[in-house]
């Protein structure tokens, strides 16, 4: 079997356990001893075929992220530049998002985590403010999101 086929079943291959960037798949073929004239033709070839682009997985990794673990868009872009997506994918991918969305995804992440009561003293507002920077809220927005959950379980 010759080097660029061997690059392309290797590439097939990693791409069938789940989808990946294009810097992710690089990176496993360089593991595997796969010279980069080859590993290009591969990468060139699989996206041909449909099996890897950046531009869908930051989309469907943003929308994960926010659904399934509540993260914000900082921390969203922040992970999504370590794999290797270019900044455009992860700006097109983040830029779906509006602040009022931002907002009430950051008031729900509260409603699940502080069972609809508010953070009754300055420390409980301290630690919803935590957890939501921590999860990659804005710092701002943060603020704006405990204001808002306070405002909504007082009523």
């Amino acid at each position: 079997m010759g080097s660029a086929q061997r690059a392309l079943e290797l590439a097939v291959a990693h791409l069938s356990r789940r989808e990946r960037t294009e810097a992710e798949l690089r990176r496993h073929l360089a593991a595997k001893d796969v010279g980069e004239p080859e590993a290009d033709a591969a990468i060139a070839e699989v996206a041909r075929m449909g099996y890897l682009d950046d531009a869908r997985y930051a989309r469907a990794f943003a929308e994960d992220r926010r659904n399934l673990d509540g993260w914000g868009t900082e921390r969203i872009e922040r992970r999504l530049m370590e794999l290797g997506v270019d900044r455009e994918h992860v700006a097109a991918a983040l830029g779906a998002r509006d602040g009022a969305d931002e907002l009430e995804a950051a008031v729900e992440l509260l409603r699940r985590r502080f069972r609809a009561a508010a953070p009754s003293n300055e420390r409980e507002r301290e630690r919803a403010l935590g957890m939501l920077v921590r999860k990659g809220y804005e710092l701002e927005l943060a603020y704006d999101a405990v204001r808002a959950f306070e405002r909504t379980t007082a009523a």
